[in-house]
């Protein structure tokens, strides 16, 4: 695995050149083999019982079905890799900033602390319930109710006794329900882009907060 750094469209108009260079070879190459062994096929026919047209016709069209293969799977590849490009170009510009996605990590600093919840209907009644390192509850913050998507919140540090929490890391799980219904949200933490990565396999990766994720993964850019 290794950082990303954005890449130009010269280079990627150039990498894909080069792509369809090579592949035009190979494709040109069979093409010329096959018209050789078909020649060579015609030469040496039996005269009294030479090859039957539709069986020469059926040749060429096999030629032809590859050829066309070989044509596809070159412009596949160049969208691949012109869009893996794109990838790595547009999470190089997340670095630094605050985005959201799944996790039940909640910060508290200089008094503040603030995370997210995805739902996938809207709920009557939200709540978030915040623990400590030691897993003892601190807080129950009722939030009402919440359209369908990600709605964010802020918790002001304090507890449920009203005193003020020491600044540092906690953990919530949120709630939801729809008349008598339960409902499964999705607590969202809010991290920080720390870096960018591609892997072997040329996806891209992202490092928040000492958690890998992908670039689908982040739910909302701050």
């Amino acid at each position: 695995m290794s950082t990303v750094n954005s890449a130009s469209s010269a280079d990627v108009i150039a990498s894909l050149q080069k792509t369809a260079a090579a592949s035009t070879s190979k494709t040109t190459d069979a093409q010329s083999r096959f018209l050789k062994l078909l020649t060579e096929q015609l030469k040496n026919q039996d005269p009294l019982s030479p090859m039957d047209n539709a069986q020469m016709t059926s040749q060429l069209a096999q030629i032809s079905t590859v050829d066309g293969i070989e044509k596809l799977n070159t412009t596949l590849t160049a969208l691949l890799d012109g869009s893996q490009s794109s990838d790595a170009v547009q999470a190089a510009a997340l670095v630094g900033k605050g985005v959201m996605v799944e996790g039940k990590a909640l910060t508290l600093s200089g008094g503040k602390a603030y995370g997210g919840i995805e739902l996938a209907s809207a709920a009557d009644k939200v709540t978030v319930t915040i623990k400590d390192a030691n897993g003892l509850e601190v807080r129950k913050l009722e939030l009402g109710d919440a359209e369908a998507g990600i709605s964010n919140f802020a918790w002001d540090g304090l507890t449920a006794s009203g005193a003020q929490a020491v600044d540092g890391k906690y953990t919530m799980s949120v709630s939801a329900t729809r008349g008598d219904t339960d409902l499964k949200p999705t607590a969202l933490q809010l991290s920080t882009v720390n870096s960018v990565m591609r892997t072997s396999s040329g996806s891209v990766s992202l490092d928040v907060g000492g958690s890998i994720v992908k670039l689908t993964d982040i739910k909302q850019i701050l």
